[in-house]
Order: C-alpha cells, then sequence, then structure tokens
C-alpha cells in the first residue's frame, strides 16, 4: 500500500479550508496559532467541507464533469490494484482537476478576504450589533479598542485622544495626544502608539482646586507644554497606564 497517494490526497482536499479559515479571522499575532489543536482542524474541516459541496454543485450545472467520489474511496483504500485504477482515472482528468483545486484555492483566499471586510466595513461585528456573538473577531482585541471598531458607522468617532503615563528618570509624566496609528509585536502584543499633537506635564502638576494668579481661569496651557515634532511614539513596555477617549465632532449651528 502506498501510504502517500491518500496522505496527498486528504491534504489537497483540506488545503482550502485551512487557507479559508486562516483568511476570515483577525488575527493580531503574526506568529504561530496558539488554537487548540482539534478546534483549527474542525474549523478547517467544516470550511473545506461547505467550499467542496458548493464547487461541486457550480461544476455539476456549469460543466458536463460529474463527481466521482468512487475515485477518492478507491484510492483512501488499502487495496494496491484499486488505488492504481484510481491513479490512472485522475490522470486521464488531469486538466479538469487541476483547474477544479486551482479555482477553489484562488476562491478560498478571496471570499473570506472579501467577507471579512465587509463584516468590518459594516460594522457587523461591533459589539452592538446582533451578530457579533457569531461575526466578532475573537484575536484582535487592540483592533478594536484602538479603531473605534465597535462604534456604528453613523456614530464613529471621528479622532482617537490617548493619555499615558510615563516613568522619566522617576518622575511621572503624563503624555496627551491624538492616536495616528499603531503597531503589535509578532506575538499580537501593543508595541508601540504614534501621536501626533502631543502634549505632556509632570504628573504632580495636577489641576489645583483653586484658579491661577489674579484670579484668572487656569488654561489648558498653564499645566501642559507642547511636545515639538510631528510624530511622537510612546512604547507600550515603558507605560504605566493608558487612557482611551473617543471623540466625535459635532457641527456649529448655522
Amino acid at each position: 500500500m502506498n501510504f502517500a497517494l491518500p496522505t496527498l490526497a486528504v491534504f489537497a482536499l483540506l488545503l482550502p479550508g485551512f487557507i479559508a479559515r486562516s483568511r476570515i479571522k483577525r488575527i493580531e499575532r503574526q506568529s504561530l496559532d496558539y488554537s487548540p489543536f482539534g478546534q483549527i482542524v474542525s474549523e478547517a474541516l467544516l470550511w473545506a467541507l461547505a467550499l467542496h459541496l458548493l464547487w461541486c454543485g457550480l461544476a455539476v450545472l456549469l460543466t458536463t464533469y460529474q463527481p466521482r467520489p468512487e475515485v477518492l474511496l478507491r484510492l483512501l483504500g488499502s487495496d494496491n490494484a484499486r488505488q492504481s485504477q484510481s491513479v490512472e482515472a485522475i490522470a486521464a482528468m488531469a486538466g479538469p482537476i487541476t483547474a477544479y483545486l486551482g479555482s477553489l484555492l484562488l476562491f478560498a483566499y478571496l471570499m473570506p478576504t472579501a467577507l471579512r471586510h465587509l463584516i468590518s466595513r459594516w460594522r457587523l461585528d461591533s459589539h452592538r450589533s446582533r451578530l457579533s456573538p457569531w461575526l466578532r473577531f475573537s484575536g484582535a482585541p487592540w483592533y478594536y479598542l484602538l479603531t473605534g471598531a465597535d462604534f456604528p458607522r453613523d456614530h464613529a468617532p471621528d479622532l482617537i485622544a490617548v493619555s499615558a503615563i510615563v516613568n522619566i528618570a522617576g518622575e511621572a509624566f503624563l503624555y496627551t495626544g491624538l492616536l495616528s496609528d499603531y503597531f503589535l509585536d509578532t506575538e499580537g502584543k501593543l508595541d508601540r502608539l504614534v501621536l501626533r499633537e502631543v502634549m505632556r506635564r509632570p504628573l504632580a502638576a495636577d489641576k489645583p482646586e483653586r484658579p491661577g494668579e489674579n484670579g484668572r481661569p487656569l488654561l489648558f496651557t498653564d499645566r501642559f507644554y507642547v511636545v515639538d515634532g510631528d510624530y511622537f511614539v510612546l512604547r507600550y513596555s515603558e507605560l504605566i497606564t493608558l487612557n482611551i477617549e473617543y471623540i466625535k465632532l459635532a457641527e456649529q449651528p448655522a
């Protein structure tokens, strides 16, 4: 019995499922997927089954070729003679089988990618959506926190403000600015924040209970000063606390 042929056949059948599973997920880590092995295989198997049923149905409707599952079953069996017959049958249909698998692999890559884009665009994964329990991307907590993706489209924040406390030479400083971008490391942990229009102050210079000198109101610039530069990078490993504020701009009435 040749074990290589059945193994290769099973791999070719399941590969579209693994591709579709990886493309539909929004995973923030770039390293290995540490999901339970049983969960990975079961999800890939369901995807592969659905894709093959769809593609076989389209093949029956649009072409003259008919699915021949008996050829695959003989190939997976232990009889060498039947395996040889299956190999000959597959070789005779090499062109259609290659077209079938090639188009299916391409569809398994493009369809989940487009579906993920539509889910994010229409905020179907928002915690306020009724479809959230089924469509929410469980492996992307920073995506929801730092993009405002949990808000409906018509109430999405225009700006995201970030405030963070950083320890510099034993003194705590408060930095505040508008979030421009963020980056993750290979493990999916937040690596750095890119801010603009940044200001800072010592944490000890908190807002006093009384107004400023000569009875004038205490201005924001009396405690904070602007950090020069277009962009300011904060490393998450150096932060003590992190505060996120979602800002929605309102139009002034005419």
